[in-house]
């Protein structure tokens, strides 16, 4: 029989489609002996060891015991031994921004049972095909995860509970079924009639609301996927009796299945290593913070004088962030069509944000700046994900800040473990505007939940109401669910925590308040501040309540 050591190695090694044999089982568990490995530390080391075991270019299905011990010697050379944790850890050196056009591209095969990776070069002008690929794809990852959801799993043991599973059907089976009543999986969309139907894989059939009192929780819009029950009639119309978005799953959940999966490009961590970080974050970096603002307009003619504030409060409580993250727009008003004076006084914003940021030399020294361009900012493109800001604005921010990354929208940034995706668009008003079917009476707090991590997609519209490069679409998904996202609106700012993640939308960095929102890794919560700022450079009252607004500077 294997003995617990055994088990493990081979379920780690399973984990990354690797198996091993005997002689490979007996090299690592001597290697686990030689260093005196504690029973609690087993699977960490082994993790170590058969995620730097993939990366070989030469690495087999059939691990091979040569390149075992090559990586193991790798291993010793680097000073990484199994089961030993640095004695400092470097966050620069776990810091990464993640720009949407340098993500790789995983497609969920069906074939596999998982995600695999697209070798295909990306293109700004994808095919009709692509854009088909896109939306199937959206569809098959929300599925696969309903389908493991303990309300559509069957148990292996019988039980009473059986016979309330839920079981989803296809479109094609309502044909000849007339009278009956379904469970159906698909997105929402208009037929060329104008008649609001469910599409799937397999077909479309119209939907009757006229029985349907109140929807569930959340916005339901045009290009949206949901479960809808109901019965199928002989006008071959499906009578809505219920309608919800799919269930959401948790990111420890994707992680323990996906956890060897690098969506991002930058090294994929286990779930056991993000346990790890997550417990040494809390101990050594319980006081750093991400800042986040929005809709920073540079020719606001107090903007500058709040930011100079909060600077300064900053250095005088040494409360120097870690990252702090500016999203447009950066202008009151576009500038994509104005004349170029518009365009001169919009790099003249710029050059003043790094001649004050400049000012301060511990905040340039110590924090990253992050810029995200907003709809009306001027970028290369103005389809979502939207390429960075254009370089010849930002030339004296790249000269006088050492850490300035000019990044997509969205983006997103990843800390040891944790990943934070950061939207800039007014989606709330886009999703407002085209609800469809029941309309629900909703109010500010149902507003907040407005369903995007149900949908595992920042975008969850048609491609006529949201334009989407069709083969960058993967940089819009929200699977595996965040740490944390920053949906910076024009809507109220607000902070909620759903599924175990973040979400947060700081505001506009606009007006009185000149509010924005601090996101700390080592607690997973974020608060809201503001820089109430008068005309002579005196704090003002702030114009929020204390129930929105926490600190204020």
């Amino acid at each position: 029989m294997s003995s617990p050591r055994q088990k493990i190695i081979i379920r780690v090694f399973r984990k990354y489609s690797h198996s091993l044999g005997p002689e490979e089982i007996a090299f690592l568990e001597e290697v686990l002996n030689e260093h005196d490995i504690a029973d609690e530390d087993v699977e960490y080391s082994v993790e170590l060891i058969a995620k730097e075991y993939n990366k070989q270019d030469d690495a087999a299905m059939k691990v091979a015991l040569p390149i075992l011990k090559r990586v193991y010697e790798v291993l010793q050379a680097s000073g990484e031994r199994p089961g030993v944790s640095d004695v400092y850890l470097d966050p620069d050196a776990h810091l990464w921004f993640v720009n949407a056009f340098e993500m790789p591209a995983w497609r969920w095969s069906h074939e596999r049972g998982t995600f695999e990776r697209i070798s295909n070069v990306p293109s700004l002008t994808a095919s009709a095909e692509a854009r088909v690929a896109a939306t199937r794809d959206r569809l098959n990852v929300i599925r696969q995860t309903i389908l493991r959801n303990e309300h559509f799993t069957p148990s292996t043991v019988p039980t009473r509970d059986r016979q309330h599973l839920l079981t989803i059907r296809s479109t094609k089976q309502l044909l000849g079924r007339a009278g009956e009543r379904f469970l159906l999986f698909g997105m929402l969309a208009h037929s060329k009639e104008g008649r609001l139907c469910l599409e799937d894989q397999d077909g479309i059939v119209e939907l009757d609301f006229s029985q349907l009192d109140q929807p569930s929780e959340g916005l339901f819009t045009e290009g949206a996927f949901v479960l809808v029950e109901g019965d199928y009639t002989e006008d071959e119309t499906f009578v809505v009796i219920a309608i919800g978005h799919p269930p959401c799953e948790s990111r420890e959940t994707a992680r323990a299945i996906y956890g060897h999966v690098d969506f991002l490009g930058k090294g994929a961590t286990t779930p056991l290593e993000d346990a790890q970080f997550a417990k040494r974050i809390q101990d050594e970096f319980s006081h750093m913070t991400f800042f986040f603002f929005s809709d920073v307009w540079l020719d606001h003619p107090d903007t500058l004088r709040g930011l100079r504030k909060i600077f300064d409060n900053c250095v005088e409580n040494d409360y120097i962030p870690k990252v702090l993250v500016m999203c447009g727009n950066f202008s009151s008003r576009g500038v994509s069509q104005g004349s170029s004076r518009d365009v001169q006084r919009y790099q003249e914003g710029f050059d003043s944000l790094a001649d004050l940021i400049g000012s301060y030399p511990l905040i340039t020294a110590r924090t990253h700046f992050v810029f995200v361009p907003g709809p009306t900012d001027l970028a290369a493109n103005s389809i979502l994900p939207r390429r960075p800001l254009l370089s010849f604005a930002t030339t004296r921010l790249r000269s006088k800040i050492p850490h300035v990354h000019l990044s997509s929208n969205p983006c997103r940034i990843k800390f040891f473990g944790q990943e934070v995706v950061i939207f800039r668009e007014d989606m709330m008003a886009r999703m407002l505007r085209n609800l469809v079917g029941v309309k629900p009476d909703v109010r500010n707090d149902d507003l907040k939940r407005y369903s995007i991590l149900d949908q595992s997609h920042l975008a969850p519209l048609t491609n006529n109401i949201q334009p989407v490069l069709a083969d960058y679409d993967h940089s819009l998904r929200l699977y595996p669910l965040p740490t944390a996202v920053v949906l910076a609106d024009k809507y109220e700012s607000y902070r909620m925590t759903y599924e175990g993640c973040h979400v947060l939308n700081p505001g506009q960095f606009v007006g009185h308040s000149f509010q924005f929102s601090s996101y700390m890794p080592a607690t997973r919560e974020s608060e809201a501040w503001c820089a109430a700022v008068s005309l002579v450079d005196r704090l003002s009252p702030c114009l929020r309540s204390s129930q929105c607004c926490r600190h204020r500077f």
